[in-house]
């Protein structure tokens, strides 16, 4: 969600998916907002956590747990969420689910929750692991993963694809869905496995460097929000290397919607967009995790 600010003649816009809540605080703290207290929109900002649990941690039909995994090219160890079906008496698709650029939050965890009661095994890995760990705010999670080495990051994601790919219950299949930083995620493993991710779907995340993104075959579904000029800017050069791939691709632009606007904790949210987005998304895996 925008919010446009007014001080007499000078008007500015922030988009509240590009900067993070103490920089958008700074920059409105010096303009009289006609209306609002600077509080009422600070609160608006606050991820309400308690919006994003579409499936309780305690829901009877999955279990869900914390596994740790090797990363010998990355940090060395790497720990995730794990939500599985209950009752599952045959072998399932799994899939990788990446959060945004913040660490392992609970609308991420809710995520491998949903899909969990959709009958796939999801992995959500934590890339604040070797820090300790998501400290429970967005705020402090964005300072954290910035500091990160981020070729190490990659390296982690990578080694837990691999991790998932194996499950004891896995019927073979690897899906990748992943939002923000994600979506990158999501498109960097489509090009570095693409032998080995059988369906990715990037929410509006950027493209891999060119190399990585030359060997991206699919099937990838990208979702973009269409008032995210940033990451959407990178979509036509992305589409002409898609093309020249002959990858097997599809893509979604929703409308008058923000970037992070599956996200439900947040006032970027759009429970049309993102509920049309999700039964896509499960389709897709569908089609190719089956």
């Amino acid at each position: 969600m925008g919010f446009r600010t007014i001080h007499n003649d000078f008007s500015v816009t922030v988009n509240a998916g590009d900067i993070d809540r103490r920089t958008f605080l700074t920059r409105i703290s010096s303009l009289a907002v006609t209306g609002l207290a600077i509080s009422t929109i600070a609160a608006s900002l606050t991820p309400n956590y308690a919006k994003a649990e579409q499936v309780s941690f305690n829901d009877p039909d999955i279990t869900a747990s914390y596994l740790e995994f090797d990363s010998p090219q990355g940090h060395g160890k790497g720990r995730g969420y794990l939500a599985v079906p209950k009752e599952l008496n045959e072998k399932t698709g799994t899939v990788l689910v990446v959060h945004e650029n913040r660490g392992l939050n609970p609308y991420i965890k809710d995520v491998a929750r949903r899909l969990a009661k959709s009958g796939y095994i999801a992995f959500a890995p934590d890339a604040l692991f070797p820090l300790g760990g998501y400290p429970g705010n967005d705020d402090e999670g964005r300072k954290m993963q910035r500091s990160l080495d981020k070729g190490k990051v990659e390296q982690d994601f990578i080694a837990a694809a691999r991790f998932l790919k194996i499950h004891a219950k896995s019927n073979g299949k690897l899906g990748v869905v992943g939002f923000c930083f994600g979506g990158y995620i999501c498109n960097m493993l489509a090009g570095t496995l693409p032998h080995l991710v059988d369906a990715a779907v990037p929410f509006y995340g950027t493209p891999a460097k060119d190399e990585i993104a030359a060997k991206v075959k699919g099937p990838i579904m990208i979702q973009f929000a269409g008032l995210d000029k940033r990451v959407n800017s990178s979509w036509p050069e992305y589409k002409k290397i898609l093309e020249s791939n002959n990858a097997n691709y599809v893509a979604h632009t929703y409308q008058g919607v923000n970037h992070g606007f599956h996200n439900d904790s947040t006032s970027r949210y759009d429970q049309e967009a993102a509920e049309l987005a999700w039964q896509r998304t499960l389709a897709f895996f569908k089609d190719f995790l089956a």
